[in-house]
Parts: structure tokens; C-alpha cells; sequence
């Protein structure tokens, strides 16, 4: 068997793709670069906003037609699959496999039925799963735990993914050492809320850390860096503040998601705290990290959503001074709460408050990057940029940096870059030797990596 897989959404998405491909190598499958290749094809979905929902309805529109030209097996797997939504998909193009993500262990069973298999079962077992470390990868994912125990007006993903559930300390460890024996470097916790571990259901697990020692446990294993996705502020201690200080691995780079700095809106959104307390986070946080970098997720346009409202999120934008934030215009998804009840805004005044938001973040991010220049900054570099003669990779701070290539350093590893140039979305730099001198390169910084830069003016 030729297997294709399409990943849409969230590192969790990324981690469970892994997971399966991992289980079709071991039943014999060759995995392939393209659909054309393939006689099976899964795609992995989101259902987080609607337009991974549009993207997943087209590429099953073009299956259905290949379906019709040649032998082919469609599968669907992921969030979507999990909802009557992605049922009802399934059943118009013609999915052959469906698997939520609960049940990805069952791809084995369903590629030996003769006949439309649908699994959506939750299976305990899956918790307790280690698939094997990524090949020839310095970077990889490590799931700490699976569903949300909080109900967000806005979010489906308590329907798709299920009550939380932490997995064991043990479990965790075992795989992290199998990665390092792989060669991974940079590690990547995750979690639907990375903050709550060991804490399913209200209740704390017995012999399960806190979040904050698992973080010093993980420090301990000898990887280089540690980041951690995706952290909901209600759980937020300041003990995790300490820990990430304390712990030379662990990355000074925090994700804690805000959706909104009105308190109305955060209360229509069931968010569980207000603006005081969310800032009271950022300053534990600063208290212990200064240099932290903070991203941030922000939805824009919530039901009910004022210009005073609005303005309230450009002030805690303003007040918080984020480095960088992921936006959205609000996505009303069938089963959730705000679907139901609240009457979505026009999509008009949505649009025209995201260019606002954006302006302000592309704003901001000049001046943070601005910052850096001149400084010297761990680099993780993956590989080739998409200009010749250069690299890529990334900061502790999750900046995206690229920079020459240079003798001795050709390829994939950690390096100091001291920075040069700076815009809004990344840094460039070269790269230094032991002595503290750059290394010889070639080629030099040219026009070219202004278009990897994304032609944007440097600072």
C-alpha cells in the first residue's frame, strides 16, 4: 500500500499524523510524497473554524473524482470527523475510512475491512501509546495530555477531543528518551491545556506532577530547549513563571492565549477570568522571565463584540505588548455554545477590526524585532530556506530567522547568529563561530532574502 496523509490545524494535528504514519509504516505501507502516488489517501482534520472545514470539503471533491478514475481508499481523521458535520462530509464525497481522535489506533482494523469503516469510540489505550521519535529531526512534539476539561462558548474542541486526560509522567519520560536517542533537540509539549496537567475532571491525579515540575522534570532529561503549547489562563500558576526561570532548557517564550481584553466579551465567551487576572499572569511572568516573548491568540469579532469592546483588546494589546499574535476573525462552529445562541456579527465589520489588529501587531512586532538587533540569538536551524544559499530556523523565542550559509555550518543544527536585519515577521543574521567571530560565508546577504522576508521593509 502507497499512503499519502494531508495535515490541516494544530501541532496536536501534527503529533497525531506522526502517530499514524507511524502505525501504517509497521502494517507495511509505503508512505508518498503526493496524492498522485498514492491508493490511500487520509487527510487529517480541523474543526476549530470553518475554513479547514472548506479546504477539507475541496480536496475531498477532487478524491471523488480520482475515486471514479482509479482504485483508490479516502480517509478522514481529526476533529472534523469527530462531528455530525464531518459525518455528513464523509457520507456526500464518499469516505471510505473515518476515524476521530480518539480512535486512531484502529487504522490497522479499518484498512482490513472489506466495507466503510467508521471509528469514533474514545480508546483509553491511545493515552498510553508511544510512537516512535521523528527520523532526522532536530524538533519534535511530545503530548503531555488530550482534551479540555473547560467549556468555551466558542471552542468544539471538548466535543471532538473529549474530557481531559493527562498522560502518565512515566509514559512522557519514556518517549522524551527516545526522541534524544533519535537526536531531537527541541521539544514541544503539548496540550489542549498544558497548564492543568495532572488535574483531569477537577481532581488532582495521585502520583502525577504539577505542570511546573513536570517542566523541571523534562529539564532534567538533557534535552537542549523545551517549549510547551497550548496554555489557558485560568490554570496559569506562577510557579510555571519559576520553573521556566529556574530550568536552563525550557524556553523563554510563553503562549497564553487572551481571545479578548474585554470582560464582557471574556464573559460571553466563558473564558473563567478577566482582564485583571490575565495581566496579573504577564506580570508573574516578567517577574521571573524579564526577556520573555509573548504570543498571544485573539478573536476578533465575537458575538455581541462592541467598538468599545474592541478597543479594549487594542489597549490590552498596547498595555501587554505582545511580540507577535496569532488572529482570527470569529468562525461560529455548529454544536458549540455561541452557535446557538448568540447572533453572529457581519462579516464586514469583522474583516475591517482584524486589518485594525493586525496593523497593531505588525506594529508592535517591528519594534520587538527592532530590539534585536545587533544581539546574539540561539538559533535552531532546520534546513534550506526557500532562497539558495541560505537557512532557516528559529529563536528560543520562536522568531523565524534565516541566515548565509557558511563554511562549517551547511546544514541542521543550534547555532549563534549574531542578528542583522530585522522586519515585522523575521530576523536574519549570521552565523558565529566558537571565537565569537562570523563564520566565512557564501553567499553573502542579498537582495533574495528580502523576498524571503516577505519583501517587507527592514528595520
Amino acid at each position: 500500500m502507497r499512503a499519502h496523509m494531508i495535515t490541516y490545524g494544530c501541532q496536536m494535528n501534527e503529533y497525531d499524523t506522526h502517530l499514524v504514519q507511524s502505525q501504517l509504516v509497521s502494517l507495511g505501507a509505503d508512505m508518498v510524497e503526493s496524492v498522485d502516488e498514492a491508493d490511500f489517501v487520509l487527510i487529517n482534520t480541523c474543526a476549530v473554524r470553518g475554513k479547514p472545514v472548506e479546504k477539507v470539503r475541496t480536496v475531498l471533491g477532487e478524491l471523488r473524482k480520482q475515486k471514479g478514475q482509479r482504485k483508490l481508499v479516502v480517509g478522514m481523521m481529526g476533529c472534523l470527523a469527530q462531528l455530525e458535520e464531518g459525518q455528513q462530509i464523509a457520507r456526500k464525497f464518499e469516505v471510505d475510512v473515518l476515524l476521530g481522535p480518539g480512535s486512531l489506533l484502529d487504522i490497522g482494523k479499518a484498512l482490513e475491512s472489506n466495507e466503510r469503516f467508521w471509528g469514533l469510540q474514545f480508546k483509553d489505550e491511545l493515552h498510553e501509546h508511544i510512537p516512535p521519535p521523528p527520523a532526522g529531526k532536530l524538533q519534535a512534539h511530545l503530548t503531555i495530555m488530550r482534551g479540555c476539561d473547560h467549556h468555551c462558548t466558542y471552542c468544539i474542541v471538548p466535543t471532538t477531543r473529549g474530557p481531559q486526560v493527562s498522560r502518565s509522567p512515566d509514559d512522557i519520560l519514556r518517549e522524551l528518551d527516545m526522541q534524544l536517542a533519535a537526536g531531537v533537540q527541541e521539544v514541544t509539549l503539548l496540550g489542549q491545556n498544558v497548564n492543568a496537567y495532572g488535574v483531569d475532571g477537577g481532581a488532582k491525579l495521585a502520583g502525577y506532577p504539577s505542570f511546573a515540575d513536570l517542566l523541571r522534570m523534562v529539564g532534567k532529561s538533557g534535552v537542549r530547549r523545551i517549549k510547551f503549547t497550548t496554555s489557558h489562563p485560568m490554570n496559569f500558576t506562577e510557579d510555571v513563571a519559576a520553573a521556566m526561570a529556574e530550568t536552563p532548557a525550557v524556553c523563554e517564550f510563553v503562549h497564553l492565549p487572551v481571545q479578548s481584553g474585554s470582560d464582557r466579551v471574556l464573559r460571553r465567551m466563558a473564558r473563567e477570568y478577566n482582564r485583571e487576572k490575565y495581566l496579573r499572569h504577564i506580570a508573574e511572568i516578567r517577574k521571573h522571565l524579564p526577556s520573555a516573548v509573548l504570543f498571544t491568540d485573539i478573536i476578533v469579532g465575537f458575538p455581541g463584540e462592541t467598538e468599545e469592546d474592541f478597543q479594549e483588546t487594542l489597549s490590552l494589546y498596547d498595555e501587554v505588548g505582545y511580540d507577535s499574535a496569532y488572529m482570527f476573525i470569529y468562525s461560529p462552529r455548529p454544536g458549540t455554545p455561541s452557535y446557538k445562541h448568540f447572533q453572529d456579527l457581519p462579516r464586514e465589520l469583522k474583516t475591517e477590526r482584524l486589518q485594525r489588529l493586525i496593523a497593531k501587531q505588525k506594529d508592535w512586532a517591528t519594534r520587538k524585532n527592532a530590539e534585536k538587533l545587533g544581539s546574539v540569538q540561539e538559533v535552531l536551524i532546520r534546513g534550506d530556506a526557500h532562497s539558495e544559499g541560505f537557512l532557516e530556523g528559529h529563536t528560543r523565542g520562536n522568531h523565524p530567522t534565516i541566515v548565509p550559509k557558511a563554511l562549517g555550518a551547511t546544514g541542521a543544527g543550534i547555532y549563534q547568529v549574531r542578528i542583522e536585519q530585522t522586519s515585522p515577521h523575521m530576523l536574519s543574521g549570521r552565523i558565529l563561530g566558537s571565537d565569537g567571530q562570523p563564520l566565512p560565508e557564501l553567499p553573502r546577504f542579498t537582495p533574495e532574502a528580502a523576498a524571503v522576508m516577505g519583501g517587507l521593509p527592514m528595520a
